[in-house]
């Protein structure tokens, strides 16, 4: 058994059960949710749960331990897609990025948050080097429509600043999204629920796009896997220490130039396997 914990349009899921996997489809949006059950059609292997996949030990308690783990922490393209989501800086729609029908919307995250917490989460969520002014003009506009914001942004940032490969609102509108979605403290949530999920020989597989994701994945499976801690001269290990887990990508593997060609929007892709191994 394979838990998708972000099911989103249910392309990875598919994936699975072509290769003859039962899988439990998790989404915390009811919308995709749906649209995937539908999409995918009626199978004796899948069915599809709502849920956050940082509450998979509840969600998923019948199925524990599972064989697999996978979530996807990007966002994914229906909800980029339908400009009434608030996702996109492209389409004009409400300033939500809410991924599901709890809690704050952007639009009044802004509106609720003091300027120095603004900038914190522009800072860190998004690396936006122009955190001050961006936050200072989101502050002072006050946006309730994702074009409106978008604009507000280019404004607060010098036109000779702008970057040549995204677009100048890509950094303000990740990081608005995941303090609106609280997706760091999932994270934290589901890397520390992962000893229980797994069986022995169960792997998770966390594909990340944000360095600062990347790097709690990176750093929570080497804490998974340990380290012996004699000192390196010793000839044999004296400290006796076993992990319950082991590292399958050294690296972290990202998308080819064949496949960003075809998906651009994976060109930031990272992609970190562990598996429990006692």
């Amino acid at each position: 058994m394979i838990i998708d914990g972000t099911l989103g349009g249910g392309g990875h899921t598919e994936a699975l059960l072509a290769q003859g996997a039962s899988v439990v489809g998790v989404d915390r949006d009811p919308v995709a949710l749906a649209a995937a059950t539908s999409r995918l059609g009626p199978n004796p292997r899948f069915q599809g749960r709502e849920g956050n996949f940082a509450d998979l030990p509840r969600v998923a308690s019948d199925l524990m331990p599972v064989d697999g783990v996978l979530v996807d922490l990007g966002v994914s393209s229906p909800q980029l897609d339908v400009a009434e989501r608030g996702f996109s800086f492209s389409k004009d729609g409400p300033l939500d990025m809410r991924m599901g029908a709890d809690g704050l919307t952007a639009a009044e995250l802004i509106a609720s948050t003091d300027e120095q917490e603004l900038v914190r989460i522009l800072k860190e969520y998004g690396e936006e080097p122009f955190a001050r002014p961006i936050a200072r003009e989101l502050k002072r506009a006050l946006p309730t429509r994702t074009l409106e914001a978008a604009e507000v942004v280019k404004r607060a940032v010098p036109r000779k600043a702008w970057p040549t490969r995204i677009h100048v609102a890509t950094r303000t509108f990740q990081a608005l999204r995941m303090a609106v979605n609280q997706e760091l403290e999932a994270l934290d949530a589901l890397l520390s629920s992962l000893p229980s999920l797994l069986k022995v020989g169960g792997r998770a597989a966390v594909i990340s796009f944000h360095s600062l994701e990347d790097r709690k994945v990176k750093e929570a499976f080497r804490a998974l896997e340990g380290r012996c801690t004699c000192p390196p001269g010793l000839p044999i290990c004296a400290c006796g220490y076993v992990g319950n887990f082991t590292v399958v990508t050294k690296k972290a593997v990202a998308a080819s130039e064949q496949e960003v060609e075809v998906n651009p929007r994976s060109r930031s892709a990272h992609l970190r396997v562990v598996e429990k191994v006692r």
